[in-house]
């Protein structure tokens, strides 16, 4: 197996040797893994003559503790800013009594990623992406999944919601070995913010490796007429959503050298990459975040904002909010919600830069950390 670092990685001596460094030296070791590439400018964005913000302070950002260089989403076969808002809506038939047939078709395949700038992790994937796809039904749909193993190990996906055990994705329910194919069917309940994950033994391992991913259903407003407008609110496609800026965030960290001990963070998997290419929020428009933790080897993670305050709906599988007002949330692997919010209501939220992260300074400092860039918009 080909060896990925020629060191030995460990998340504390990382810190100690100073990976994330206020000059912007490139780390190295017999051979350069994180590269800057004079192109990039210190990793500025190009200047958009539209913003309201210059494009370059945010690496200053946190004391410019980053990582150095790019990492190759081409090669990767994945964009952390696409998958922002690339859902998957499936394909849609109707079955004979009128409701909804969703199908999705998934493979588990082995892929080496690049998780930071010159750092390569072997992962599992799921569509060849790592989290996968960002599944997305409608309250009472019938959904079928074609899940198709042309990985080297037995996999699953296990989905949560209702289902009968037979779907359940656990050894002698959905689990196949490599080059099998199975139908998981069942019907799209509860409405919230879901997951799925392979469930192969050893658990830890199959997940860690990135074999996860987000599965949302939203909400009918039909069987919700106490609060239809909430509900239309969150159903894709609707005028009522179109509003929102929607964003899929799975918070996750990688073991690179499999000790049991992550030695970086992320959000969407590549480590300060929102930090380098910060997110554009239009200040106008309410912003609401499926967010939800994969993390392995740690008990919890957490999401905090700057500048700001948001409503969370815990598993999302209500229509009110279980906090209000709240600007830190701390999610244990596998817990998941929606956060709400907007910058348009305080007169203190200009255009600009506004820092998020994980509230654990390590996970921060080893790359979960991004920034919302906020223009002026037409509401």
């Amino acid at each position: 197996m080909k060896r990925w670092l020629p060191f030995d990685l460990n998340r504390r001596k990382l810190l100690r040797a100073g990976l994330f460094t206020a000059g912007g030296a490139a780390l190295v070791s017999g051979t350069a893994l994180g590269q800057s590439n004079p192109a990039h400018e210190g990793h500025a964005m190009p200047v958009d003559k539209s913003a309201a913000v210059p494009q370059a302070s945010h690496m200053q950002a946190h004391g410019s503790m980053i990582t150095v260089g790019d990492v190759d989403s081409a090669r990767n076969g994945f964009d952390p800013t696409a998958m922002l808002t690339d859902w998957d809506p499936g394909t849609t038939s109707s079955l004979p009594d009128g409701r909804t047939l969703r199908t999705f078709e998934v493979t588990a395949e082995d892929k080496e990623i690049e998780i930071a700038p010159g750092v390569m992790f072997p992962a599992w994937t799921f569509n060849g992406r790592v989290p996968g796809p960002a599944l997305r039904a409608t309250e009472g749909d019938r959904v079928r999944v074609v899940f198709k193993n042309y990985g080297s190990h037995p996999h699953s996906m296990h989905f949560h919601g209702y289902h009968a055990a037979r779907m359940d994705g656990v050894p002698g329910a959905g689990m196949i070995a490599p080059g099998d194919e199975f139908v998981y069917e069942f019907d799209a309940r509860p409405f919230g913010c879901h997951m799925y994950h392979c469930h192969a033994l050893p658990l830890a391992r199959h997940i860690h490796k990135g074999m996860y991913g987000l599965f949302v259903i939203d909400p009918d407003p039909a069987k919700h007429p106490e609060a239809a407008d909430v509900a239309a609110s969150r159903l894709l496609g609707t005028p009522e959503n179109q509003r929102w800026q929607e964003l899929a965030m799975v918070m996750n960290a990688f073991d690179t050298n499999f000790d049991g001990e992550n030695e970086f963070y992320a959000c969407n998997t590549i480590a300060h990459c929102y930090a380098k290419r910060p997110i554009r929020i239009e200040k106008n428009r309410p912003v609401r975040i499926y967010l939800a933790n994969m993390t392995e080897f740690d008990p919890i993670n957490s999401f905090h904002i700057h500048a700001n305050f948001f409503d969370y709906y815990d598993q999302g599988t209500t229509l009110t909010p279980t906090l209000k007002t709240v600007d830190v949330i701390m999610q244990c692997q596998a817990q998941r919600g929606i956060l709400e919010f907007t910058f348009a209501n305080e007169p203190e939220h200009e255009a600009g830069l506004y820092m998020f992260h994980a509230h654990q300074s390590e996970f921060t400092e080893l790359g979960w950390m991004g920034m919302f860039e906020v223009v002026e918009g037409v509401a």
